[in-house]
């Protein structure tokens, strides 16, 4: 019985949030070192591009967001973490949708505030 109750003990100590992450199969949000074509870029077409890119902007303020340079520029002027994180004073992105998963904005977030790199 004892012996039970101490394994039991163990197993609750082991447990942490990285192990729950683990077994139920999610990946932790990194976003120590952002690069912009691994991290941002897939990010940008899955969420921006069907109005911001591929010559689709005319509903969007002719806003495009397709490729590094033009990613690189709003990202500077601080329209795309404003927009992407919901802020105040900004127009919330993607427009009439909900806002996107914490894990997408801080990775953003954070490569803006890296210094917006083409890595």
């Amino acid at each position: 019985m004892i012996l039970s109750a101490g394994t039991g003990m163990i197993s609750f100590i082991g447990c942490s949030k990285t192990s729950e992450d683990k077994l139920a199969g999610n990946t932790p949000c990194d976003t120590t070192s952002v690069k912009y074509s691994t991290d941002v870029l897939p990010i940008l077409q899955a969420y921006c591009y069907s109005c911001h890119a591929n010559g689709n902007t005319a509903n969007s303020g002719g806003i495009s967001l397709e490729g590094y340079a033009t990613a690189k520029a709003y990202a500077d002027n601080g329209y795309l973490s404003g927009n992407i994180s919901h802020a105040p004073g900004y127009i919330g992105m993607p427009y009439g949708k909900p806002k996107l998963p914490d894990c997408e904005v801080n990775t953003v977030v954070a490569w803006v505030n890296q210094g917006a790199l083409n890595n």
